[in-house]
């Protein structure tokens, strides 16, 4: 059996492939020449298992989703405290490069310009190496590669960067920057032309909603305190002038890039990353704001609707009967998307043969409608392997015993006298 997933995925990028509105980032003249008919879509689970769709391999600058990362480095460095007092948290409700600042001084969070060029000003500099490369490495450490910067790129930024000079200048002068104002926003667009793949967004995605540990490596990259602090931010200044709609309509920690990326982490569950250069008014990419409303829609990813994920769904696994022809499953906790994923991905290891596989949801409390909908696909896919599939669901949270392709399971109400009926039978 393959997981439904990718191929999920890949109807939601074609569904939201029909929207052509929406402008590329012409005030940069490299932006300017993106091809607009670029779409990619890629997740990562909070153990590091990562599914991609699209044109997942092509390259773009990160661009504004480095603001978090940025973010992230000095936090790990320099403590909340020392980064408070250079930068706030409030949302702004302005446009991102607006230049202004709070009634304190203070740029009013590290997601707007003013707060992302405050923030590579605090950037500890070791070995002689500029602020941008070391973020540059801080990066390849979280996407598990060598990341590249794009010169191209950085050398139009930096011609046409006169907004932000002015957000410098204005820095330097009431004392929130303490050097050169050219030489710091410089290195700011300079972290910004940084490469990226989705799938590096959400790998790099995956080490924030897995609490600071990378779950490939099992290293701690960063403190927790650090995470929340991160995401904390993310959900309420990531989308810049749009962050209350999308708090409401999406609910989970994002952040926005103006090459037409978008990252969203949702704590303890997964990292999705949407790729399309066509941007809205905000500067936010069209199609990319259609996946993830359409993701958090179907998976129940909203942040606020609060149901707790398991670290794993299935209690226990055993083969037993004559040959182990029979393969138990025994499932505990909540059924939504993270664990019907996880759950999918392990029955991927049954054998392509015609055993029998019996799940047990007794001890399962509640089963949300998306991960109802992948169980139940899951199913089919068994069956279409040669499986036999019987069930073991006494509180009848399936409602109808019946799959996507419209056929009947065998429910049960007793996992003992199950393995039992089916042992006697093959005697």
């Amino acid at each position: 059996m393959q997981t439904p997933l990718p191929d999920y995925l890949a109807h939601v990028i074609e569904a939201c492939d029909i929207d052509n509105s929406g402008h590329l980032a012409d005030y940069i003249p490299e932006l300017a020449n993106a091809n607009p008919n670029r779409l990619a879509l890629a997740m990562s689970t909070v153990d590091g298992e990562i599914y991609s769709v699209g044109d997942d391999d092509i390259e773009f600058t990160i661009q504004s989703m480095s603001k978090p990362f940025a973010y992230a480095y000095v936090l790990q460095q320099l403590g909340i405290e020392a980064v408070l007092d250079k930068v706030g948290v409030e949302p702004s409700g302005e446009a991102f490069n607006e230049i202004s600042l709070g009634k304190d001084r203070r740029p009013k969070n590290p997601m707007i310009n003013s707060g992302a060029i405050t923030t590579h000003s605090l950037i500890p500099i070791k070995d002689d190496l500029e602020s941008a490369e070391i973020l540059r490495q801080f990066m390849s450490a979280l996407a598990g590669r060598e990341l590249r910067f794009d010169e191209a790129v950085y050398e139009s930024e930096v011609k046409t960067a006169y907004r932000n000079l002015s957000i410098g200048y204005m820095l330097r002068t009431v004392g929130i920057l303490e050097t050169d104002p050219v030489d710091i926003v410089n290195g700011y667009i300079r972290q910004c032309s940084i490469l990226v793949t989705v799938k590096d967004l959400v790998r790099m995605g995956s080490v924030l909603a897995n609490g600071g540990v990378d779950p490939k490596t099992g290293k701690r990259l960063l403190n927790r305190s650090v995470v929340r602090q991160v995401l904390s931010v993310m959900m309420s200044c990531g989308m810049y002038d749009a962050a209350g709609d999308w708090l409401s309509t999406v609910g989970i920690p994002a952040k926005s890039g103006v090459a037409g990326g978008i990252l969203g982490v949702l704590p303890g569950q997964v990292s999705i990353a949407a790729f399309s250069p066509k941007l809205d008014e905000h500067g936010n990419s069209v199609r990319g704001i259609d996946i993830l409303e359409r993701l958090s829609r179907d998976m129940g990813l909203h942040l606020m609707e609060g149901t707790p994920s398991a670290q794993t769904i299935v209690q226990s696994h055993y083969r037993t009967g004559k040959d182990a022809s029979l393969s138990v499953y025994v499932l505990r906790g909540v059924l939504k998307f993270t664990e019907a994923e996880m759950l999918l991905r392990i029955l991927q290891a049954e054998p392509m043969d015609q055993s029998t596989i019996v799940i047990d949801l007794t001890q399962i409390s509640i089963i949300h409608d998306v991960g109802k909908r992948m169980f139940l696909e899951g199913i089919d896919r068994l069956i279409d392997d040669g499986h036999t599939l019987l069930l073991v669901d006494p509180e009848q949270r399936l409602d109808h015993a019946r799959t996507h392709k419209d056929r009947t399971l065998h429910v049960y109400q007793d996992i003992e006298d199950l393995i039992a009926q089916l042992k006697d039978a093959e005697k």
